[in-house]
């Protein structure tokens, strides 16, 4: 039973964000809504680069909005070695700082990991590139995109034969995001173990890789260079999406046994189990294109929500496929709180994704909605220290904002 009365599991954490845009962002939210205390760093006037992506409302981004909640935001010019005093003082509070920045540019700046750990030997100092620290790579620009041509995700996607094409989200941005949030969370059992901190060095290029199971398989055992197999499983069959009169659904036929049921219960064609071209699960993907189209004259009979119905009395894996807008009305997802609802300053009342981590005793929450620009930067000065007067100054100085 969940009780609210409980602190969240990562309650006490703090984490200094020098992220923008998604990967780091994504990380740090993560972090926020399971309980640490994230202060966001951004540079005065424009801020985080996400801000500068639409759609906007009241001339707030809703982009920075959806992945900055449960986080101060700071704004500081650390081009100015006053601001950077400051940073410095954060640094010494954090257990863990986030950055996203090329490589080079904290050292320019004096926000590296060398200089925050002589400053804080216990600091957790998470880089997240485009190509990681070191490699011949290491200094070029990284980019979502740029990562899934790399990696070859994109010549594995789309039908065969046709034009290489991206995932539909930022798929290796998310993944660094996420890759970064269990790296943090090992480093920090290290550090309260021992006492130690340590740099953690998180590639967008690398993350995507260990996600190629069935086609590291292949490739490693026979050589085999996967390609694009539309909606196809690699190593199962059928297992994809199949059109029918009305639309495109879902078919898990994973295992045998599920293929018996489509044919017998679902489909009314018990004859295809003793086929000898479908006898397995390897005869089917070795006869997929006889398979694939036969089955899809038999879907077009009837609508994809019949399909559907006949699938879940038979116990066989299925489902509809979705638009967007579709997926997050779905009451399912209502049910289980994935979208949830508050109020910002600017956006006024907004949806976000919840939090797919459901903890019995110790939930997320989502508590904040994202800063405005440099919205907490006064009462973060106040807290280290600084006095109105100095504050005062160092906005006249261009240092904060």
């Amino acid at each position: 039973m969940t009780s609210s009365k409980r602190t969240p599991p990562l309650a006490g954490l703090k984490v200094l964000d020098l992220s923008q845009i998604m990967a780091g962002p994504y990380c740090t939210m993560v972090l926020a809504d399971l309980g640490a205390e994230v202060i966001k760093v951004e540079k005065p006037d424009t801020g985080d680069d996400a801000r500068e992506m639409g759609p906007y409302v009241n001339g707030e981004s809703s982009c920075f909005a959806q992945i900055n909640r449960n986080k101060l935001g700071v704004s500081l010019n650390l081009k100015k070695p006053e601001a950077r005093e400051i940073l410095y003082q954060l640094a010494s509070w954090a257990d863990v700082v986030v950055e996203n920045y090329r490589v080079g540019v904290t050292r320019s700046l004096g926000v590296d990991y060398d200089t925050l750990s002589k400053l804080n030997p216990r600091l957790v100092y998470c880089s997240i590139s485009g190509y990681g620290q070191t490699g011949p790579y290491a200094e070029k620009g990284g980019f979502d995109l740029v990562a899934q041509g790399m990696t070859g995700i994109m010549s594995m996607t789309g039908e065969p034969g046709g034009r290489p094409l991206k995932s539909g989200i930022a798929i290796y941005d998310i993944g660094a995001g996420l890759t970064a949030v269990y790296s943090i969370l090992a480093a920090c059992m290290h550090q309260k173990a021992t006492g130690e901190g340590q740099h953690i060095d998180i590639s967008l290029a690398e993350c995507g890789l260990p996600w190629f199971i069935w086609e590291a398989a292949a490739y490693f055992a026979e050589g085999t260079v996967p390609c694009a197999t539309g909606s196809r499983h690699r190593v199962s069959a059928p297992y994809q999406a199949f059109s029918t009169r009305n639309g495109y659904i879902i078919i898990g036929a994973a295992n045998q046994r599920t293929w018996e049921k489509l044919c017998a219960n679902v489909l009314g064609r018990p004859g295809l189990i003793a086929d000898p071209r479908f006898l397995t699960n390897s005869d089917r993907l070795a006869n997929i294109h006889i398979l694939e189209p036969l089955l899809e004259k038999e879907f077009a009979e009837a609508d994809a929500d019949e399909w559907i119905a006949r699938c879940e009395a038979a116990q066989v894996p299925c489902g509809p496929i979705n638009d967007f807008g579709q997926a997050v009305n779905d009451p399912h997802y209502a049910a289980r709180g994935m979208i949830q609802e508050l109020v910002h300053p600017k956006l006024g009342k907004m949806k976000t994704i919840g939090i797919p981590s459901h903890f019995s005793l110790t939930p997320g929450a989502i508590r904040e909605p994202a800063p405005t620009l440099g919205q907490h930067t006064d009462a973060i000065l106040r807290r280290f220290g600084l006095s109105d007067d100095r504050i005062t100054e160092l906005r006249a100085l261009k240092v904060v904002q």
